[in-house]
């Protein structure tokens, strides 16, 4: 037995995040003969002192005695902990082992603890649901005529076109290709979205812009017209709220365009922009050098000038009274993605969120976070997204990654444990309203992941090129179909890039954001609907506890449960031959829902599948 395991309740008696008031216990386990004479917890915090403080001792048997320490905080933070113990022969530190919450002299890190606000709340009308994104271009077109179309747009008329992705003939990439999907064909669309299970649709920008992908904003107040109206938005909304679905937003605060209303480089607007004048309204949202052509630009890339987010006019522009949130929300936005949160300054988060939360506490606030959120450095400092006064919740990218380096590695072992760092780290709120991507704009489309192809040093020519063999796709869609089984009954909201459901491929930007191939595998397309059904049905999906089962030999398995509520267990067997699995005694009982076959006591499971059974 290790002399400290965090996940276990007599060593740790709060699971994961403990809540500002709540007791808190710490015990550790060490052998009577080590005649260790004292025990104590080094409680570490960003910017202080390292705290020593003794634990108290108790006797066991007559072979291990405990060593205790009882603990309350009453403000939300982020700590790291360790323990000594003094023998006779000197003192030892125990620390975490890596990929383990078990402790031993030989560890290297300390355990995190997250404590978080008694009050935090998130939305809980997402909870137990599903997100479907949209890249507005490449979804579905109304088949209205475009009008008063820009000159310098190519149009594609045949949709299965491969995007644009080589340069122009100055060498630049313009992103300047469209396919002319608009929010009308959204809406003729939402009943498919409604019969994947899905219950929030997560839009890539909207607002004008030029390029197809509209993170360079042009005009934050209106929807590019290639898209439509801000009356067709509202319908949208409407339309989706009929049918109980959510609408949930890009916000793209670091920047805007060179192009636009505001910077207006190329002169397009009649507005008086802050690249043109040093009079201009605008001159204080950007950061300028000694000359126009010398300012700041997001990665510096010269076409997205950053923003001062601290500039009170900016900020007010947007999150104040009547300003650009206010205006989409009134629309019928349930939420706002907050585009790389990481980049944005806490005040202003904290302004985004006043102005989310003034249309109601059920308005979500989602922040691109790539890593894990709870311990995030970037802007200076430790993040506090989890304060209660920034962020709901955040993209999962880190289950993204354990869920593809499984189903590729076969390692059974680093996948647990990557997910149980989230599921400990984060506040359960938190938690249950993360959006549990397995594919997004900005990565190759998750069939391609699975194939295994190593996409890093393709050149965009090479990816265009990109083709499996039959036996590839059979192979890569089996995975998926483990993927996804995962995903959907992992802690948070799992997500579906649109198009990931009929089997479409493609690399890198631009090649993963191809027009929908509606049709293009119906079985596949099946598979998404039966799981999503399942999961819309288990209310033990929308705040369940995860508990896992097993993790070893290219196999894992892990509970959701919660009190009065019917359980759901996933057994994943990524072996390249069938497995029984052996059931613990209590969950016999079970019925297979998805994938395998009963035994007794047992559960037989095919190849690279994975097996859903509920009470």
């Amino acid at each position: 037995m290790s002399a400290f395991d965090a996940s276990k309740s007599y060593h740790k008696s709060i699971k994961g995040a403990v809540a500002s008031g709540e007791n808190l216990r710490l015990r550790v386990l060490l052998p009577r003969s080590f005649g260790v004479s004292y025990c104590t917890l080094i409680l570490e915090k960003d910017e202080e002192e390292a705290k020593y403080i003794p634990m108290l001792w108790e006797q066991t048997n007559g072979y291990d005695e405990w060593w205790y320490i009882d603990l309350c905080f009453n403000e939300s933070s982020l700590l790291f902990y360790h323990f000594e113990y003094t023998t006779p022969w000197g003192t030892s530190i125990l620390k975490k082992l890596s990929f383990s919450d078990e402790s031993s002299i030989d560890g290297t890190e300390n355990w995190q603890l997250t404590v978080y606000p008694s009050a935090l709340k998130t939305p809980d009308e997402l909870k137990g649901g599903i997100f479907y994104q949209i890249f507005p271009d490449r979804f579905a077109f109304s088949g209205e005529k475009k009008n008063n179309v820009p000159s310098d747009r190519i149009i594609h008329e045949n949709k299965s076109d491969i995007p644009v992705y080589l340069p122009d003939e100055n060498g630049e990439i313009l992103n300047n290709d469209y396919y002319c999907g608009d929010l009308k064909g959204i809406i003729q669309k939402l009943g498919y979205i409604k019969g994947l299970g899905a219950n929030i649709i997560y839009l890539n920008p909207i607002a004008e812009a030029h390029s197809n992908h509209r993170y360079n904003t042009a005009d934050y107040k209106k929807v590019d017209p290639l898209l439509g109206t801000n009356e067709d938005f509202k319908l949208l909304c409407d339309k989706a709220h009929e049918i109980g679905l959510k609408i949930v937003i890009d916000g793209v605060f670091s920047h805007t365009g060179d192009d636009s209303i505001y910077f207006n480089k190329n002169g397009r607007y009649q507005s008086e922009g802050a690249y043109q004048s040093k009079n201009s309204p605008y001159r204080s949202w950007y950061f300028f050098g000694e000359s126009k052509d010398d300012y700041q630009s997001w990665w510096n890339i010269k076409t997205l000038p950053e923003v001062n987010e601290e500039d009170d006019g900016y900020a007010e522009f947007i999150t104040g009274e009547n300003g650009v949130i206010d205006m989409w929300m009134k629309l019928g936005a349930d939420g706002i993605r907050l585009d790389v949160a990481d980049e944005l300054p806490d005040s202003f988060i904290e302004r985004v969120r006043t102005a989310v939360k003034r249309h109601g506490e059920n308005k979500l606030v989602l922040g691109e976070v790539w890593e894990d959120a709870s311990n995030k450095i970037s802007h200076g400092g430790r993040r506090k997204y989890f304060n209660g006064r920034q962020l709901d919740s955040v993209m999962n990218y880190p289950f993204r990654t354990a869920i593809i380096d499984f189903l590729l590695t076969s390692n059974a072992e680093k996948f647990m444990y990557r997910v149980n760092s989230i599921v400990n780290n984060y506040p359960p709120e938190v938690m249950h309203t993360c959006m549990n991507i397995l594919g997004t704009h900005d990565t190759e489309r998750i069939l391609t992941a699975l194939t295994g192809i190593d996409l890093e040093n393709k050149s965009r020519a090479a990816q265009a090129k990109l083709s499996f063999s039959d036996a590839e796709l059979q192979k890569a869609e089996k995975l998926l179909k483990m993927a996804v089984t995962i995903n959907y009954f992992l802690p948070g909201i799992p997500s579906v890039y649109y198009g990931d459901e009929t089997g479409m491929t493609g690399g890198k930007d631009p090649f993963n954001r191809g027009f929908f191939r509606e049709n293009n595998n119906p079985s596949l397309t099946d598979f998404y609907i039966k799981l999503g059904r399942l999961r819309r049905e288990l209310n033990v999906c929308r705040d369940g506890g995860f508990y896992p089962l097993s993790a070893e030999l290219s196999c894992i398995a892990f509970l959701r449960y919660k009190s009065n509520e019917k359980r759901v267990a996933v057994i994943a067997n990524n072996n390249p031959e069938a497995i029984i699995y052996n059931l613990n005694y209590d969950m016999r009982e079970m019925t297979v829902q998805i994938g395998g076959e009963k035994l007794n006591g047992s559960v037989l499971i095919d190849s690279n599948s994975a097996a859903v059974l509920t009470d």
